[in-house]
């Protein structure tokens, strides 16, 4: 009898793991459709190549050498990961197939990635981006991601990031920043005074559907950051999870709304988009412990934030496309100093220690990586190409190309 019942949790919560991975992975449609939506029409195509390939390099990288240098084999508390190649194998108590821990971890990955490209949009070569994903999804963040989840330092400090706002979030906006800084603004968004001039997305249905993909894939992300659900305090400990994440991204769309309304009058869809997704990435620090009222709290001012963030940002010249430095840079930054509200175990100075290594260690690397990219091969598209779209330039099929062919001919 106890022998069935351990294998019935095992395999309650290997399928746990699995389903979750299966809504992360769903998350890759969502930035795909985010971001379609969010750029121009004579881009779609590329954007949209850039997220499945993405997609696929960072499950083969994270499958040869991530998984091994994040998990497999790591001294605790070190600094410097062990560097080996596949997943190892399972140990003979383990409550969950190691495969199902592999599937889960590695659509984290892909998440991290998808985040730079959103922000790198509609100026950088396709093959440069590409070359950044190996390095990125092999390397960085499983380095990064060690120093907590795997056993490192930051473990043993006492930094919590319970499903990744740095981790995850933050370290793709970190790698983003870095990538934008020596690639430059596209053309035609800022003038010679200091003018800035908006660049409209070209269908916002996409990108409205794309955050209501990402709002349902995240329930897949932090509750199945719980790891179990095969005994009544787990089950209870990821139904509080669903239920905050949900509140967070509700008030975060919320407040991104009044204060739209507030400061210009109008109600920015995209701003109100990325509202709920700064509530999202505020309450993925800590989904368990805060209460619903609390969560709500912390969505709103994530909702909120992340509007002047965009802003500062544009007026800073740093040219983000779809504001993904703002919500998972700035919106990350904060829920993991906000952690300390709501969870004992958590320090504000270890929270903040926490942010600097890992922000700092991915932003420095990547702005190394993006700079020998840069010297190599390139990282930016010509002028020329650049005007015409890159669908032409890198893939040589339009996206929409009825309208292409109308507008041609009028």
């Amino acid at each position: 009898m106890e022998n069935a019942i351990i294998e019935l949790k095992f395999s309650l919560n290997t399928f746990y793991f699995l389903i979750s991975g299966v809504l992360v992975m769903w998350m890759a449609a969502g930035f795909a459709m985010l971001e379609a939506g969010l750029v121009r029409s004579k881009n779609t195509t590329e954007i949209l190549t850039k997220n499945i390939t993405l997609y696929a390099i960072a499950c083969t990288m994270f499958l040869l050498v991530g998984y091994n240098i994040m998990y497999v084999g790591n001294t605790e508390g070190g600094i410097v990961p062990s560097f080996g190649a596949l997943i190892g194998e399972a140990s003979a108590d383990a409550d969950h197939a190691l495969e199902s821990d592999f599937f889960f971890q590695v659509v984290f990955v892909a998440t991290a990635m998808s985040i730079v490209s959103g922000a790198v949009a509609e100026r950088m070569k396709l093959w440069a981006f590409l070359a950044f994903t190996v390095v990125l999804t092999g390397f960085i963040y499983p380095i990064e991601g060690f120093w907590t989840w795997g056993g490192g330092f930051l473990s043993k400090l006492g930094f919590v990031d319970f499903a990744g706002s740095a981790i995850v979030h933050g370290a793709g906006a970190a790698a983003a920043l870095a990538g934008v800084l020596l690639l430059g603004a596209r053309k035609g968004k800022y003038g010679k005074n200091g003018e800035i001039y908006p660049i409209p997305g070209s269908n916002m249905p996409l990108a409205t559907l794309g955050t209501f993909i990402l709002w349902m894939g995240w329930f897949g992300f932090n509750g199945g950051s719980q790891l179990f659900l095969a005994d009544k305090a787990n089950a209870v400990a990821v139904s509080q999870i669903l239920l905050n994440t949900n509140a967070a991204a509700a008030t975060g769309a919320i407040a991104a709304l009044l204060v739209c309304k507030a400061l210009w009058g109008k109600a920015d869809l995209t701003m109100v988009l990325n509202g709920a997704l700064a509530g999202l990435v505020v309450i993925t620090a800590e989904p368990a412990s805060p209460t619903p009222l609390l969560a709500c709290l912390l969505g709103a001012l994530g909702g909120s934030l992340v509007v002047f963030s965009i802003v500062f940002l544009d007026k800073a010249k740093i040219d983000d496309p779809v504001g993904a430095i703002s919500v998972h840079g700035t919106c990350g930054m904060l829920g993991v100093m906000l952690v300390p509200l709501s969870n004992g175990d958590a320090t504000f100075v270890n929270q903040f220690i926490g942010l600097v290594c890992i922000l700092g260690f991915v932003f420095i690397v990547s702005y190394l990586v993006w700079a020998l990219l840069k010297n190599t091969m390139g990282i930016r598209v010509g002028e020329e190409e650049e005007i015409n779209g890159m669908d032409q330039h890198d893939c040589g099929i339009d996206a929409y190309p009825e309208f292409v062919s109308v507008r041609g001919n009028s």
